[in-house]
């Protein structure tokens, strides 16, 4: 894999916010996805930029899986329009595939091969030659931090070098677009923060990245722009900042009592927003320290307190509401 040697931001290239239609990698249009009668995406627009990171966020069954398969040209498209990479899935499938690398949910290794070797098989598919793949494998290894593992056979591997192993397996024919279904799941947040490293120097030597996660700080990390989905529609649009100026506010008071919530009744008349849950109650204010000082003066003491800033989950929680869903 090659990578600039130039921060293209520094060499004035157009950020993803700047850059024209033109320069979308994916763009939908009313894209719709049937299994039969039930409707798994129902008619989301979004367009993804060249050099962007952008996520999907959602509960289970919100859709953002399917929307991923058809991306990565794995599920047909049943209505609306969808073009990846200037092509179309549904004529061009072999030749986006072939320019696009692929993170699924489950790592799909081949456990009785070294680590070195399943780089250089799997670049086999792509009829490069052998000295090239073994280059490009070098330099993967040393990206996903697995030089010194090279040798070594896949099985006893931690998760999270397993799943460093995936991406980087992902990345041997260079592609312009990688798709990441999920990529830390079930990771330690050791390895979550690694390989959130990883993903961030890809992004930033100019790779496009595309994510679905059920990690609110992950989106938050990596994700420039991102959009929630609930139902198989789109819920909500924009970058972290923005998603939590809209649908949030600035501070969150958590107050937890030991005998029920009764006795904060007043203190949710000092709030336009409130949540009382079975262990708490939220106030959502944009000044959590004056809320709490309020809280403190005109009625009994909470047993515990904390005040913090909105984030990203919040969001998530006020769009596709608190309810597990199966």
């Amino acid at each position: 894999m090659s990578f600039p040697a130039v921060d293209q931001r520094q060499a004035g290239a157009p950020s993803p916010a700047q850059a024209g239609a033109t320069d979308h990698l994916v763009v939908a249009r009313g894209l719709t996805k049937r299994f039969g009668d039930f409707v798994a995406v129902d008619g989301v627009d979004f367009e993804i930029g060249r050099g962007e990171s952008f996520g999907f966020l959602g509960p289970n069954g919100a859709g953002k899986t399917s929307t991923m398969r058809m991306i990565a040209c794995m599920s047909p498209v049943s209505g609306g329009s969808l073009r990846v990479l200037g092509m179309d899935p549904s004529t061009q499938g072999p030749e986006i595939r072939a320019r696009i690398g692929l993170v699924p949910q489950e790592d799909s290794l081949d456990l009785e091969l070294t680590v070195l070797d399943n780089l250089v098989v799997y670049g086999r598919y792509f009829d490069l030659p052998k000295r090239e793949i073994r280059e490009r494998a070098a330099r993967l290894l040393e990206l996903a931090q697995l030089s010194e593992r090279a040798h070594d056979k896949v099985e006893p591997l931690s998760g999270g070098m397993k799943r460093r192993l995936t991406i980087a397996r992902a990345l041997v024919s260079d592609p312009e677009l990688l798709i990441l279904d999920e990529p830390t799941t079930g990771l330690d947040p050791q390895a979550r923060h690694l390989l959130w490293d990883r993903l961030y120097r890809l992004k930033r030597d100019g790779v496009t990245l595309v994510i679905t996660t059920h990690y609110m700080d992950e989106a938050e990390q990596l994700c420039d722009r991102l959009v929630v989905m609930d139902h198989g529609r789109v819920a909500a649009e924009g970058t972290p900042n923005e998603l939590i100026a809209r649908y949030a506010t600035r501070d969150v008071v958590e107050l937890r009592t030991g005998d029920g919530h009764g006795q904060l009744a007043r203190a949710l008349e000092l709030v336009e927003r409130a949540e009382v849950l079975a262990d708490r109650v939220l106030l959502y204010t944009d000044d959590g320290d004056r809320t709490l000082a309020e809280v403190q003066r005109t009625g009994p003491q909470p047993e515990r307190v904390l005040v913090r800033r909105a984030t990203l989950e919040d969001v998530f929680l006020r769009l596709t509401g608190r309810t597990l869903v199966d």
